[in-house]
């Protein structure tokens, strides 16, 4: 079964628009015939998780008992499948690189960085490019602002896709044929 990583915020909460929406993308990956996987814990952690369980998706979650010191709580209780690291570096290399395509939410700095450093990998060669798809307003102003033609050459923007909503998002993930 292909994986697709879900990176995005602990912060959002049952009820609200960013947790809906993961909830949404978890749902539409399982129906597509994918396992998720994110990082295991809160917020669009949790609603992806939820959205794949619901839909009879499988369910993996990548946790961190270095996380774990900071933030105190295990694994949601829709992860099926837990992969624990001792480190941070560790879980964040699983959720970068052992995937078929990656969703990155809106989210903070954590989240930043997953999608900076799965950008990197692709960028270099570290990981064989595969779809990689930013859901939300956040990112293409993100990108927008970071952007310039002297540091970043197009085809390594092109591996960018900006996603305007979960159903395209995942639309891309299915796309074998092109980033």
């Amino acid at each position: 079964m292909k994986v697709i990583s879900v990176f995005g915020s602990s912060a959002p909460q049952p009820g609200s628009l960013a947790f809906d929406e993961a909830r949404l993308v978890g749902r539409l990956l399982a129906e597509a015939g994918f396992a998720v996987a994110t990082g295991g814990y809160s917020g669009t952690m949790t609603a992806v998780s939820q959205g794949a369980a619901e839909a009879g998706g499988h369910v993996i979650g990548v946790t961190s008992a270095q996380i774990e010191q900071y933030r105190p709580l295990g694994p949601n209780a829709w992860v099926h499948e837990e992969i624990r690291y001792p480190t941070l570096r560790e879980r964040l290399l699983h959720l970068v690189t052992q995937n078929d395509g990656m969703i990155t939410l809106p989210g903070g700095i954590g989240t930043l960085s997953e999608m900076a450093l799965a950008w990197s990998f692709l960028q270099v060669g570290e990981i064989p490019v595969r779809p990689f798809a930013m859901l939300g307003a956040l990112w293409p102003q993100t990108i927008r602002t970071f952007f310039d033609p002297l540091y970043i050459k197009p085809e390594h923007m092109a591996l960018l896709y900006f996603a305007d909503s979960p159903a395209t998002a995942v639309a891309h993930m299915l796309q074998t044929d092109r980033p």
